[in-house]
């Protein structure tokens, strides 16, 4: 369970899952892209939709719906990439989450943000920083920086900083055949 109390009014993203709200500090949020396509890279786990070129940069793009064990986002008009900065061993990274649709940016004090609830000792929620109410509705507020393992993290940077280096990005040029050939 998150130990994390929120002490003072802060302005949250919020985005949708099929049709739950969840959250995320704006602070962490670069902006928001229409979804574009997505270069799938061979041997990546599920929830790692792939790549996209952004302003000549490789972003690794990722499914949390897939990561949260939920079935995989379903490319709609709404559907939406939110770029955002996390933090991994003191270095900055840079990801591409989709979600179903973007709502809106509001402001929730933390006398409306509730403890991630305990759900038992084998479920970690760490990831949850808490549940924002508004009106009738609850809000899952997600702590981006602790929902990737180690393992995950180390992955996706090696990915940003292999490509990024490179003139020609290797995963832009896979043919398929080639992909399924390894």
């Amino acid at each position: 369970m998150s130990t994390t109390t929120i002490t003072e009014t802060t302005q949250y993203l919020t985005f949708k899952f099929d049709e739950e709200l969840y959250a995320m500090e704006i602070s962490k949020v670069r902006e928001v892209l229409d979804f574009t396509k997505v270069t799938k890279v061979p041997k990546t786990p599920d929830f790692m939709r792939g790549v996209i070129n952004l302003r000549g940069n490789v972003v690794p793009v990722v499914d949390l719906k897939l990561k949260f064990g939920m079935p995989a986002i379903e490319k709609s008009v709404d559907t939406c990439i939110i770029i955002v900065e996390l933090m991994v061993d003191e270095d900055e990274t840079i990801l591409g989450v989709m979600a179903d649709s973007v709502e809106e940016v509001i402001e929730l004090e933390p006398k409306n943000i509730e403890p991630a609830p305990k759900i038992g000792m084998r479920l970690d929620t760490a990831f949850i920083k808490g549940m924002g109410k508004r009106d009738e509705e609850f809000i899952i507020i997600l702590d981006i920086d602790k929902i990737f393992s180690a393992d995950d993290m180390e992955f996706v940077q090696q990915m940003s900083e292999t490509n990024n280096e490179d003139e020609n990005p290797v995963f832009a040029t896979v043919p398929e055949e080639a992909a399924l050939a390894e």
